[in-house]
């Protein structure tokens, strides 16, 4: 990205920059409770139809669902959040993307939906969880106190569930 350390370099690199870069620029920060949610990194890039809050400026706090997205200015305009030109009609504010967190996402577009859970965060708890239920789910009535016992301390430990879960098939 940005390889020089003066800051005319740097502006002049935003300015100049291709548009599969420009791309990075409009990445916003995603709110917290959705990143927990659905397992997100903490920026992702904001598109059409995603529903936004402002940060900062004197439309803080306001919600709005994003309308255009224009890379060449690394702007976006927002359903709702308009004012009045000179001649009296309305027309929507320009906020910049670094002002802005997502409180929703829209996944109706299937490139995006497939290319946000490649980015998922791997969560290793819930991984092992799931297996942990599962080899609950296989021991039987005829299975010892002692294998059932071995489970849970798996689940609580989550200690490598693979080389546990194999021993507890050779009982």
């Amino acid at each position: 990205m940005i390889k020089s350390s003066k800051p005319r370099n740097q502006r002049l690199f935003r300015y100049t920059a291709p548009m599969h870069v420009r791309q990075k620029f409009v990445h916003v920060h995603v709110d917290k409770t959705l990143r927990k949610k659905l397992n997100l990194p903490r920026a992702i890039q904001i598109s059409k139809g995603d529903t936004i809050k402002i940060e900062v400026g004197k439309l803080k706090g306001k919600t709005g669902v994003v309308s255009a997205v224009n890379l060449k200015t690394n702007k976006i305009l927002i359903n709702g959040i308009v004012r009045k030109n000179s001649k009296g009609k309305e027309i929507g504010i320009p906020i910049s993307t670094n002002n802005v967190s997502i409180i929703d996402i829209n996944l109706n577009d299937k490139v995006r939906a497939k290319k946000l859970k490649q980015t998922q965060k791997p969560n290793k708890e819930s991984a092992a969880n799931n297996i942990n239920t599962a080899t609950l789910k296989d021991l039987t009535k005829e299975d010892t106190k002692a294998e059932v016992k071995k489970v849970k301390e798996i689940k609580e430990n989550k200690i490598d569930v693979k080389k546990n879960i194999e021993d507890i098939k050779k009982l």
